[in-house]
């Protein structure tokens, strides 16, 4: 049975510097630092063995392979795409089988070149293989009921990644120009058959949650590619007459469970990873998990909101 403390250590894998300031340092200078252009801020890592196995072309990238630096030439985006597609083309990464054809900002710091692109963006499948921050929005759905309250949990398809595993009751990812709440209605029609003005109307925002994973083989493609992740956390409460039903492939039911039933789901690893931090959230939120009852309450707490090594969205 998993304890809540490992259900995020489960998520938020990649280690802390202060745990173990050497294996950490040697663990990062391993790693090559992504730039979007020179003298700025590294936005993600990329591993070793995936610049060996990238087909970069020369004139568009400069690899410094002593700093263990990497950035693209101008335009960035044109280049990110050309190299993924590329990449693609030759089978360089399984990951890349599964092409999204969706666009992830790779957001940076302020005050950087006019003359590269504004926004800079790669395809969705090719972000882990540069360890940028993805952006992601899930809603939790609930009814309060004289038997106390009830959470919608669906179950993921078994063909989708991390199939089989149940998850929150909405979630996806938020592609390039797109606002958490438009992203929120629109995976909330496509995956719950929510209508539009019930979301708009119903979904509260409550935060975010942050954290920096190593990949294994239930996201799809190769394991150990990193993924720090920011999700935008929102809550619906509705009446027991709203039941949602899946609208596309990539849910098989939902149930509708008491806290308990979702805890004791949660103890068998039956969620998916991030899910789990986001129902430990929701949680804390209403006040069902405590200090009173857990007794990694201030660690959860503060995992749960981890500091990103790379800058994050100022705006979506």
């Amino acid at each position: 049975m998993k304890s809540n403390l490992d259900l995020v250590n489960d998520c938020d894998s990649f280690p802390y510097y202060d745990d173990d300031p050497q294996s950490y340092t040697e663990l990062v200078s391993s790693y090559y630092n992504l730039y979007t252009q020179p003298n700025s801020k590294p936005v993600g890592y990329v591993l070793p063995w995936v610049v060996k196995q990238m087909p970069w072309d020369d004139p568009h990238w400069v690899v410094d392979h002593d700093k263990k630096q990497i950035y693209p030439r101008l335009p960035q985006s044109k280049v990110f795409d050309a190299t993924l597609r590329k990449a693609r083309e030759i089978g360089a990464f399984k990951v890349l089988e599964k092409w999204r054809n969706e666009l992830y900002t790779v957001h940076r710091e302020d005050g950087l070149d006019p003359k590269g692109d504004p926004t800079i963006t790669m395809e969705r499948s090719g972000s882990p293989l540069f360890g940028i921050v993805t952006y992601g929005v899930h809603m939790t759905t609930y009814v309060n009921t004289q038997d106390g309250m009830k959470i919608w949990v669906p179950k993921r398809a078994k063909g989708k990644t991390y199939g089989g595993l149940l998850d929150n009751t909405v979630a996806g990812g938020i592609a390039t120009g797109e606002q958490p709440l438009e992203c929120i209605v629109r995976e909330g029609a496509e995956e719950a058959s929510f209508p539009e003005e019930l979301v708009r109307s119903a979904a509260k925002p409550c935060g975010t949650i942050s954290y920096f994973s190593f990949r294994d083989e239930r996201a799809g493609g190769e394991s150990g590619l990193l993924q720090p992740e920011v999700q935008f956390v929102y809550d619906m409460e509705v009446g027991a007459d709203v039941v949602p039903k899946p609208c596309d492939d990539e849910v098989e039911d939902f149930r509708l469970w008491t806290v308990d039933e979702v805890q004791k789901a949660l103890s068998e690893g039956l969620f998916k990873p991030n899910c789990a931090l986001l129902l430990l959230d929701f949680f804390i939120r209403h006040g069902i998990l405590t200090t009173e009852n857990e007794k990694n309450y201030i660690e959860i707490v503060s995992r749960l909101h981890r500091k990103l090594p790379f800058p994050t969205a100022t705006a979506m």
